[in-house]
């Protein structure tokens, strides 16, 4: 006979059994200061410690990639040079031949370097090469985001809109999408489940970390380090935040903290047990 508790169990709907993360994923930039001198040990840890998928840097992904290779982690995001997206087009065919054969699904255009940087001009000139670079993308079998930081926030004179807002409208939704850094649009201010919503079904990709209280406004990243913070020990409201990441189409999640206060295995550590306990 079927027990009480079998039949109980068995109508659980299946949306509130998948309310824990069963993936979770780490930006290995966060481990840049230890992950080349024992690539091995350290990705062993990582997934030790329950991360199931890895967005990488190109810079030192030669490194790592044999360690990589012998782990269970899977190669998903991969951040290229910047320069590939802009002003040296010719180089990203070969780059993105080498990502797909990887297996990484998504290819990010990291940062813009302040000296780089603009008004409308400048940001719709940079649309238009991240829909050129999008194209070769597609064509490779992969897919492009933007990643933000705190500048793509400032608003633009008369009209309401953000810089991001003016790139996003300048670039095609089949073309590119965005890696939403929650931390950076909360250091300009903006709350990121507005921008979610806002741009529902293009942000397949989100930068998890905290944010240190008392962090004064602004469109740059001139934040102290200590302004970085473990998921689960600043002031976001992560469970809000990731809830409506889920509803509006991001399919996965890097634990990033640009610095840490100590061991950075320690806060991605702390940042996991934190994110595993949530209910969304």
């Amino acid at each position: 006979m079927i027990s009480r508790r079998t039949l109980l169990a068995a109508a659980v709907p299946a949306a509130l059994q998948a309310r824990k993360f069963k993936t979770i994923g780490c930006q290995l930039y966060t481990l840049r200061s230890v992950i080349d001198a024992q690539p091995g040990a350290i990705l062993g840890q990582l997934q030790e410690a329950g991360y199931t998928e890895v967005e990488a840097v190109r810079a030192n992904l030669a490194k790592i990639w044999d360690a990589l290779r012998a782990t269970k982690l899977k190669p998903v995001s991969l951040h290229i040079d910047t320069p590939y997206f802009t002003t040296q087009l010719d180089k990203l065919e070969p780059a993105l031949d080498d990502a797909k054969s990887m297996g990484f699904r998504y290819v990010v255009c990291p940062y813009i370097a302040p000296q780089d940087r603009g008004g409308v001009d400048v940001i719709k000139r940079l649309a238009d090469t991240l829909n050129k670079a999008g194209e070769k993308c597609r064509a490779a079998g992969t897919f492009l985001c933007y990643h933000n930081h705190a500048f793509e926030f400032e608003p633009v004179p008369g009209g309401g809109k953000t810089l991001l807002d003016v790139l996003m409208e300048s670039t095609s939704a089949s073309l590119v999408g965005l890696e939403l850094d929650i931390m950076w649009s909360a250091v300009a201010g903006v709350d990121a489940v507005d921008v979610l919503r806002r741009y529902k079904g293009r942000v397949p990709l989100l930068h998890v970390k905290d944010l240190a209280p008392n962090i004064e406004k602004r469109y740059n990243e001139k934040v102290p380090r200590e302004a970085f913070k473990e998921a689960g020990n600043g002031i976001l409201k992560l469970p809000e935040i990731l809830k409506a990441a889920r509803e509006n189409g991001t399919k996965h999640f890097f634990v990033e903290q640009d610095q840490t206060p100590g061991d950075p295995m320690a806060s991605l550590k702390q940042s996991i047990s934190y994110l595993k306990k949530l209910d969304l």
